[in-house]
């Protein structure tokens, strides 16, 4: 995510970053790198020229120049900035009325179907609600089909009426069904079209004034660009809607739309998709993607996404079990699990502060721990509870069971050795021992 625009602005930064003499020169030359870096990455043209135009008025009323630290006044001065673009405060989503009625806008391909259904867990996980998902595209029985799997596969139920062809008839019945079956969310999943046209547009905004919802979200394919600026900007004359949510965010977007769809439709954005998994759903914090693009990292949402899968009681029996010295792969097994539910390891990576630089050429699967995984269920319950027993014939049998090498097998078990003397050490407090064995695993 934002890859080649993080690169670009680190190259235009760097010379104000304490490499070489600071002179209005380099100065110019740094914003004129920063609006190329972003008109790459597909933000319109005015918008960028306005953005860097900004930049350097602030740069120069702030002294840069004279400042002792000028290249990090200037990332400061380029973050501040980003994230007014991007919205400046995080916006939250309207839950007022009873139900409250979610509208979802958006066109073929957007990923509108799937978001419902990742929007519809997050409020029923997040947010305790108790949700209803209405299926109202008419013309695609895959939609409808699709939006029931989704509902089933997250135990949430789905309402459609595939013998009716009309939209707003299916919307206010589904909305009566949630009034006598206590449901207290409806998000309604709506038709979209390969283009903009007039029978769509007209279409859901006949929908929109018939239910009158609390809340209506545009859904864009972030990978489009500035298309997809050009698109929210046609459905909003249309609906004013809300606000504006981002998917496929993980792919190899150039991240253009994210950065200047608020300024063009005037609408936050609420949520990115980061993910395939049904909990790949964010609440969009303009700061934090500033920092991101900048190669900052986002450390705060990483610790988020852990306290979500931290269990108090489980954490106790841990710290017993290292320090009795009787933390085996069982528990390794487990520590996996939890990380796994985080989210795309790519991202995940991406929110650790340089690490996304690190690991910008590296391909890191979602499958990266498969074949950790397989090792240990290839273990007896008596060689995970105690890998010290395990020799090398036991090795050989592992190996074998789990379709992986020898080489692969030690490597795991002097891993898992090197990572649980330095759990004993943070047990112990041993700070000074535990950089002692960093260095030497390097």
């Amino acid at each position: 995510m934002f890859d080649n625009l993080s690169d670009k602005l680190d190259k235009a930064l760097h010379v104000l970053k304490g490499h070489g003499q600071i002179n209005e020169v380099n100065v110019a030359e740094t914003i004129k790198e920063i609006r190329r870096a972003l008109v790459d990455a597909d933000v319109n043209y005015k918008i960028a020229k306005d953005f860097t135009n900004t930049v350097r008025e602030k740069a120069m009323g702030q002294n840069v120049l004279s400042s002792l630290k000028p290249g990090q006044l200037m990332v400061k001065l380029v973050k501040d900035e980003l994230t007014e673009l991007m919205g400046g405060e995080a916006e939250g989503i309207n839950l007022s009325g009873n139900p409250s009625v979610i509208l979802m806008s958006g066109l073929q391909g957007s990923g509108k179907t799937t978001f419902s259904g990742k929007l519809a867990n997050y409020l029923k996980n997040k947010k305790t609600k108790k949700p209803l998902l209405v299926a109202c595209d008419v013309y695609r029985p895959a939609a409808i089909d699709q939006l029931h799997v989704v509902g089933d596969q997250l135990d949430i139920e789905v309402y459609s009426d595939k013998g009716n062809s009309d939209p707003v008839a299916i919307a206010k019945a589904g909305i009566k069904h949630a009034k006598e079956n206590g449901f207290n969310v409806v998000i309604i999943d709506t038709a979209g079209r390969l283009a903009v046209d007039e029978v769509m547009m007209t279409e859901i905004s006949n929908i929109h004034k018939a239910i009158e919802p609390q809340e209506t979200l545009f859904v864009v394919d972030s990978m489009t660009g500035q298309d997809a600026v050009n698109t929210a900007k046609a459905f909003n004359d249309i609906l004013d809607f809300d606000g504006v949510i981002l998917t496929k965010l993980d792919g190899d977007t150039r991240g253009g739309a994210a950065i200047s769809i608020k300024s063009v439709v005037n609408k936050p954005i609420k949520f990115i998709g980061t993910g395939e998994k049904m909990e790949a759903i964010d609440v969009f914090y303009p700061s934090r993607m500033a920092d991101r693009i900048l190669g900052m990292g986002d450390v705060v949402s990483l610790v988020e996404r852990a306290q979500e899968q931290f269990d108090e009681e489980e954490a106790r029996k841990l710290q017993k079990k290292i320090a009795k010295n009787q933390f085996g792969f069982d528990d390794f097994l487990k520590q996996i699990q939890q990380v796994k539910k985080m989210g795309n390891m790519k991202d995940l990576m991406g929110m650790i502060p340089g690490a996304g630089k690190m690991m910008k050429d590296i391909d890191v699967d979602d499958d990266a721990f498969k074949h950790i995984e397989a090792i240990i269920h290839s273990m007896t319950p008596e060689e995970r509870e105690k890998p010290q027993i395990i020799n090398s014939s036991r090795k050989k049998r592992i190996g074998k069971g789990s379709g992986t090498s020898v080489q692969q097998v030690n490597q795991l078990l002097k891993q898992f050795d090197q990572m649980s003397k330095m759990m004993k050490m943070m047990q112990g407090g041993g700070g000074k021992k535990l950089m002692q064995m960093m260095g030497k695993m390097r």
